[in-house]
């Protein structure tokens, strides 16, 4: 097995505990709507590094019963500037903690980031909800 400097940096990224997500109860369930969220200022921590990664993350969902608070998103969001992670698990690691609080019908997270020494990146996620799911 080879092993480099980037052993072992990412192996705690599912067992981080992030802030919860709260949500309200949507009372439009019956309909199937999309609400769009950008944050505009995300930062995280580069493992590596040490030094700040920036990006826009962009947040599309269908809600089932329940909508996201948004206040309490970006408080979820601002925790990841005290985090060390690659910009591949930060949209996977919102993509998992949003399903678990919000349990949408769909939801697709997009990690525009910023470029840095001269490559971008962009990581998408996508979630539907199975029929075998919702009953």
């Amino acid at each position: 097995m080879q092993t480099n400097s980037y052993s072992d940096l990412q192996d705690h990224i599912r067992q981080i505990e992030m802030p919860n997500i709260e949500t309200w109860q949507n009372q439009y369930a019956d309909k199937e709507y999309t609400i769009d969220i950008t944050i505009s200022e995300f930062t995280a921590i580069c493992p590596k590094t040490g030094l700040p990664d920036f990006a826009e993350i962009q947040i599309s969902y269908v809600p089932n019963e329940r909508c996201v608070e948004l206040k309490s998103l970006k408080e979820y969001m601002f925790a990841y500037r005290e985090i060390g992670i690659f910009h591949e698990h930060v949209v996977n690691k919102i993509m998992e903690d949003f399903i678990r609080d919000c349990q949408p019908r769909k939801v697709n997270i997009v990690g525009d980031f910023n470029i840095r020494g001269g490559i971008k990146t962009v990581v998408r996620a996508n979630y539907e909800q199975s029929t075998v799911e919702s009953e």
